[in-house]
């Protein structure tokens, strides 16, 4: 399937690969995508039930995708610009960037439907997790980022570095919510005992597991290393198969 799509990407014949090469379809992608990201980020903030709900931001998810939102507000903005330019050509800017995004948000997706949501079904038998406001920000917003880098992103623009750029984010908010909880900040009360719970997830709750958080900690930082070097060759490759099937065209990173 995905190589289906990127072969689809970067010939430059009839049907779907038009559709990707055009910067209107690439806008009414963006414009969308930046809906989704919005209205899903505000519901979960509570802004549509009355109300604010900040405590919510000191959760990675809230702000991975505070990431992203920014993101697709540039592309947006980009592609929009890049019409005066005229409607075809390639619609990939930020090329750096929206990788970091998509493998931060993604560790968002696969902690989430992998490792809570589990936890979730078998603690609490009522959790609404199928609300829109939970399948926005767990599952559309991290796809529809996902999706957007390799249907639109021309490849050849990544370096190495980058790959190590990726574990950025999610070590300044592990180290950053880490220091909170030692100094006493409370995130929410334990449904099981009753006592305050001083670190946002489980597998870095220090005041429960002790140690084996660093395991943890370790095991994230090996996940988000991995996967930027999977996203770097998968780069490299694209950039030979569109050598050998497109003409070179520049493109803003």
């Amino acid at each position: 399937m995905l190589c289906s799509i990127l072969q689809w990407n970067y010939q430059d014949k009839r049907g779907f690969s038009r559709m990707v090469k055009d910067k209107k379809v690439a806008l009414i992608y963006r414009v969308g995508a930046l809906m989704i990201a919005v209205t899903g980020f505000l519901t979960m903030m509570g802004v549509f039930g009355g109300g604010w709900n900040f405590s919510v931001l000191a959760f990675y998810t809230l702000q991975s995708n505070v990431l992203v939102i920014v993101l697709f507000v540039m592309l947006t903005i980009r592609t929009a610009m890049g019409l005066r330019e005229g409607k075809s050509g390639d619609a990939g800017f930020f090329a750096r960037f929206e990788m970091v995004c998509s493998i931060n948000i993604l560790l968002t997706f696969l902690v989430y439907w992998l490792l809570l949501a589990p936890r979730v079904f078998m603690m609490v038998d009522d959790f609404p997790i199928w609300t829109y406001a939970n399948l926005a920000v767990h599952g559309f917003t991290p796809l529809l980022c996902i999706i957007d880098y390799f249907l639109f992103t021309r490849p050849g623009h990544l370096k190495y570095r980058d790959i190590y750029y990726v574990c950025i984010f999610p070590l300044v908010y592990l180290i950053g919510t880490s220091i909170a909880g030692l100094l006493g900040y409370v995130y929410f009360i334990s449904a099981d005992d009753g006592l305050p719970i001083r670190f946002p997830y489980f597998f870095y709750d220090f005041d429960r597991i002790g140690m084996l958080a660093f395991a943890y900690i370790g095991g994230l930082v090996v996940f988000l290393v991995a996967v930027g070097h999977a996203f770097y060759f998968l780069d490299k490759a694209r950039k030979r198969r569109c050598q050998e099937n497109c003409p070179t065209t520049d493109v803003t990173d």
